[in-house]
């Protein structure tokens, strides 16, 4: 979880960003050890369910730490930003674990994951295809970006309303409201795929 108790460790990581973003190359590492287990705890649960999981929490990580390193051109303003950033990383990490798996089985079983909100009352688990679910979302962010790193905080990093809503510096209830239309329009566009294959 994303819960960083004081303000001293906000401080703490932005600084590190920022020096990793000023040519300290050692500042990664030294960022990674004070958020793997955030990260980590962020990966649980988020990358399918039983067996049918395209890769595992510590790979996940690891995987997504080495990306976040290896950019070259990175610009992490603060702890929020990385974690955004985070969150795109460990999106495409599955998607792309996913694809090559279903590509390996040529065609085989779709990974499916669970696009819902724990916290809704009454709100029923809905089983998606991964792959699927990747492609709306890109169609999404290309009309409404913001809606689409809802979904990405949210679903692939795992954050709570709260938590979402500090990263991208709005309101918890614009963040439920975005979060319901985002999945409205992503449930929409995914049957829309379903029907136009038929």
């Amino acid at each position: 979880m994303l819960a960083l108790d004081s303000m001293d460790r906000e401080v703490e990581i932005t600084g590190l960003l920022i020096a990793f973003r000023e040519g300290d190359r050692g500042a990664m590492g030294d960022l990674f050890e004070r958020v793997y287990h955030e990260l980590r705890a962020m990966a649980r649960g988020r990358i399918g369910r039983g067996g049918n999981r395209p890769i595992d929490t510590t790979a996940l990580v690891h995987e997504a730490y080495i990306r976040l390193v290896d950019q070259s051109r990175a610009e992490f303003q603060d702890r929020k930003h990385f974690f955004s950033v985070a969150a795109m990383a460990m999106r495409q990490i599955v998607v792309d674990h996913a694809r090559a798996a279903v590509a390996a089985k040529r065609g085989g079983e779709a990974v499916h994951v669970e696009l819902h909100d724990e916290a809704a009352a009454g709100d029923s688990p809905d089983a998606v295809d991964l792959i699927a679910l990747d492609d709306a979302l890109t169609r999404l962010k290309e009309l409404a970006p913001r809606l689409c790193q809802v979904v990405e905080l949210r679903f692939f990093l795992g954050l709570s309303v709260e938590e979402t809503a500090e990263v991208l510096q709005v309101t918890s209830r614009t963040v439920k409201r975005d979060w319901r239309k985002a999945r409205a329009l992503l449930f929409d566009e995914l049957a829309s795929a379903c029907g136009g294959a038929a």
